[in-house]
This record gives structure tokens, sequence and C-alpha cells, in this order.
């Protein structure tokens, strides 16, 4: 059997669904990411010193029509979807592993597949590892806006906390 015929069967085995399962993580982290983003954007002018070319008063209005129900909603949003990737993005060497274990139990019965079932074996493994370095890799780009994320709602729920208290004395 060629090295070619060998990689579509089992792409149309378990790596098959290996790849349906990176499939499905990227669309996770696009939502992770425009939620994320969303919220970076929505807490950039809020949180940090406005430069000169931005309005004062445009920058004031934005600060007192702070909507601390939208940033906490946006913020627990964008976590979840986070969540949901980081956690696909874990399963990957498992299910490469999974792959690799499935493929190994025929072998027991039929040695004279073993060339064949080694190399399915070896090729689930490798799909697993790759989808989950890949992944890994996009996984730290977006766990630092998200770290930045959390403490700039922290800091602007601060301020308003504190913009609070002034205006009541």
């Amino acid at each position: 059997m060629s090295f070619w015929s060998v990689i579509w069967q089992n792409i149309l085995g378990f790596d098959g669904f290996i790849f349906l399962a990176a499939i499905a993580n990227g669309f996770f982290y696009a939502l992770a990411r425009k939620h994320t983003m969303r919220l970076y954007h929505r807490l950039h002018i809020m949180v940090f010193l406005p430069s000169r070319r931005e309005d004062p008063d445009a920058v004031a209005e934005e600060l007192r029509s702070v909507d601390e129900e939208e940033i906490v909603s946006l913020r627990k949003s964008s976590e979840s979807w986070y969540g949901v990737f980081a956690n696909v993005t874990s399963l990957f060497p498992l299910l490469g592993i999974l792959g690799t274990v499935i493929s190994l139990l025929p072998m027991v019965a039929e040695l004279s597949d073993m060339q064949q079932n080694f190399f399915a074996a070896l090729t689930s493994t490798f799909w697993g590892l790759v989808f989950a370095i890949v992944y890994k890799f996009m996984d730290g780009f977006l766990a630092s806006k998200i770290e930045d994320n959390d403490k700039n709602v922290a800091l602007l729920l601060d301020r308003r906390e504190i913009r609070r208290e002034a205006a009541l004395r």
C-alpha cells in the first residue's frame, strides 16, 4: 500500500475525527478572538490615557456612558469562548494517543498487517500533535489579550466606583 493511500485511508478513519476537531477549534478560536477584541476595543478609550488626537470631550462622554453590564457581559463571553478553545486544544495530544492505541489494538490479532497498523498509529499521533502545537501557539496570543482585558475591566470598574463615591461626598 502506498504512502498517500495510507494517509488518505487514515484521514477517512480516526484522523478525520482529529481534523473535524481542528476545524471546530478554529471556529472556537475565531469566536474567542472576536469577543476578546470587541472587549479590548471597548475598553481601550476608557482605560488607557487618551492620545492628543482624540477629542477630550468625546473621551469624557465615553467614560460617562460606560455600560458596566455590557463590559461584564463581554468579558464573560470572551472568557467562555476562550475556555472552550483552550479545552479543545488540550485534547489534541490525547486524540493523537487515542488514535495510536486504536490503530495498535488490531495488531494483536493480525500480525501480518503490522506495518499498516503501525503507520496508522503514527499518523494519528502526528496529526494530534500538529494541531495541539498550532492551537497552543495561537492560544499564547489570545491568552495575553484576555489577561489584559481582565485587568482593564477591573481597573475600569474600580475607577467608576471611586467616581461614584466621590460624587456622593
